[in-house]
């Protein structure tokens, strides 16, 4: 394998899109930051990154995105590589792996930015020394990330967990939900919009002792109910603007409450190491897609990337 190995990585949010080129030992050689607009705007802009990179630094031996969604994973399917129905304005069926290999001669992987992020956390964060967990985010939306076997979860398509429909926590029987497709699924009820539509103001500048962390977080330990009961992973870290850290006690408390007692293996669960916060910092999800065009080229994880190394001591930023 040549030391001249080049990787790009995108983590594609709804609000930014962060591009970085790193070396083989996770090195940041470039990154940016591109707000999300529109496709036009966004991914031109992400394009004249990789080509000024390419310049700069040579050929990229393979790209990885990892992207808000929904997104269509499965190489069979006439819209592989696309953002699908979206609910983000202008980015419904926008083909994002079409639009790069038209400039980039590469491998190229895609995947959920929520999958990114529990590699991140799998390398540096909650999630080290672990091969089967869950990676939750409440902010935005709710999306769950899943590593089996230490390695993304997709089956047919990617999991859609954010949008399973869940009862009704106590004094919240009259909001509606906001979700555009579902109206009151898990991710119409307790997202951060959703919790600003319901109660005035974003949920960070709610009271530590509002009712609004309560219903929040009966809704989440539903959440993680579910997915132990369907993947019972050996973690499941939650992050996201929505978990602040009033949220964790009281979601590990209603969690023990919807368990119940039932099968000794969960009645031993250590509550307090089982739900975590992610620890690999905020460009857990732009490592972990650097980290699966690693994979993509070598076929192993880079297990020797150092934390100091990757995304944290960038020798350039290259205009876009």
């Amino acid at each position: 394998m040549s030391d001249a190995l080049l990787l790009g990585g995108i983590e594609a949010g709804g609000t930014k899109f962060l591009c970085a080129i790193a070396d083989r030992d996770g090195r940041t050689l470039a990154e940016t930051r591109i707000a999300t607009t529109t496709p036009a705007e966004t991914l031109g802009a992400a394009s004249a990154f990789f080509r000024a990179g390419q310049q700069a630094h040579g050929p990229l031996s393979a790209l990885s995105i990892g992207s808000f969604g929904p997104l269509s994973l499965n190489p069979l399917a006439p819209d592989h590589g696309s953002i699908t129905s979206t609910p983000k304005p202008h980015w419904g069926d926008v083909d994002l792996l079409g639009h790069f290999r038209q400039s980039i001669e590469a491998p190229m992987v895609l995947d959920t930015d929520v999958n990114c992020a529990a590699v991140g956390e799998r390398l540096f964060g909650s999630g080290q020394g672990l091969d089967s967990f869950c990676y939750v985010t409440v902010g935005t939306g709710i999306g769950v990330g899943v590593l089996i076997g230490g390695a993304p979860h997709g089956g047919a398509n990617h999991p859609e967990a954010g949008h399973i429909k869940v009862p009704r926590a106590a004094g919240d029987e009259g909001f509606a939900g906001i979700c555009p497709f579902h109206g009151d699924c898990l991710e119409g009820l307790a997202c951060g919009p959703a919790m600003q539509a319901r109660w005035g103001v974003p949920a960070e500048q709610l009271p530590a002792d509002h009712a609004a962390w309560a219903i929040a977080a009966d809704y989440i330990a539903q959440l993680c109910a579910t997915l132990t009961y369907v993947v019972r992973p050996d973690r499941i870290i939650v992050g996201g603007g929505v978990m602040q850290p009033q949220m964790y006690p009281r979601v590990r408390r209603a969690l023990v409450a919807k368990l119940a007692g039932y099968d000794a293996s969960m009645r031993t669960i250590d509550m307090d190491a089982y739900v975590a916060a992610p620890t690999a910092g905020a460009s857990a999800g732009l490592t972990g897609a650097l980290a699966l065009a690693y994979r993509t080229v070598t076929r192993q994880w880079p297990m020797h990337w150092r934390m100091a190394e990757s995304l944290h001591a960038p020798k350039e930023t290259l205009d876009a």
